[in-house]
């Protein structure tokens, strides 16, 4: 036939074998274009995560950072609560002070261990500081964990108990603070601060730093039960 196509040729010897080119207009469309590379999209998507600090991280729920946070606070608020706990006893302990009268084979002492509330604010502020020590590692699991649901409610129950503990011992020490500094007439108890300054003053904020603590450990039995994880209760449909 006389019509032939002359956008290419192709000449098939004996053997069969083509030789020659064969011109398309599809070289070009017909090239399948660049993959991408497959690990830039992984980097980009584990990247995203890296770049959020780790307390704000939501780990697949949105209250999990904001309970780190807490957390967080929470450890330092122990770490806090543990100064005046500590304050208060060594107060206490080292509050004993001699009066001279006239000559020194005529002395009258103050001293804690004659008021029974003195001595049992040193043995509760003494347990509350070791507690708060001892509180530590556990709230610093809670950090790290947001669903240690178990060292959550350990706390908490610990908390009441130092809470508890902590408000008798300062209000009995509370007390007698305020006998020694304004005395009872009726009883005919008199003042003693006028004359033995030192106990009174360290007696006195001893017992502000032990409510100092109180306040503290009842900010975060607040904080507590607000990170405590709820129940939810699904009806049947």
């Amino acid at each position: 036939m006389s019509g032939s196509d002359t956008s290419g040729s192709v000449h098939v010897d004996e053997h069969g074998h083509g030789h020659g080119k064969a011109s398309s207009s599809y070289d070009g469309a017909g090239a399948p274009a660049p993959a991408p590379a497959p690990f830039q999209g992984h980097r980009k998507a584990g990247s995203g995560s890296s770049d959020v600090p780790f307390l704000l991280r939501s780990g697949g729920s949105g209250g999990d950072g904001l309970r780190r946070c807490l957390g967080l606070i929470d450890f330092v608020l122990r770490v806090a609560a543990f100064g005046p706990t500590l304050a208060a006893a060594i107060s206490i302990g080292t509050s004993d002070e001699r009066l001279s009268v006239f000559t020194n084979y005529f002395q009258f002492r103050a001293r804690f261990d004659d008021f029974p509330a003195f001595e049992f604010f040193i043995v509760a502020n003494a347990i509350a500081a070791g507690y708060m020590v001892l509180s530590l590692p556990f709230s610093a699991a809670t950090i790290m964990s947001s669903k240690a649901t178990g060292v959550k409610l350990l706390l908490l129950i610990c908390d009441t108990i130092m809470v508890g503990l902590l408000t008798a011992a300062a209000s009995a020490a509370a007390a007698m603070v305020y006998v020694a500094h304004e005395g009872n007439l009726r009883a005919n108890w008199v003042p003693i601060c006028l004359q033995f300054h030192g106990f009174c003053q360290r007696t006195s904020g001893a017992v502000i730093a032990s409510f100092l603590a109180v306040f503290v450990l009842m900010v975060l039995i607040v904080m507590a039960a607000f990170t405590m994880p709820r129940r939810t209760h699904h009806t049947a449909s």
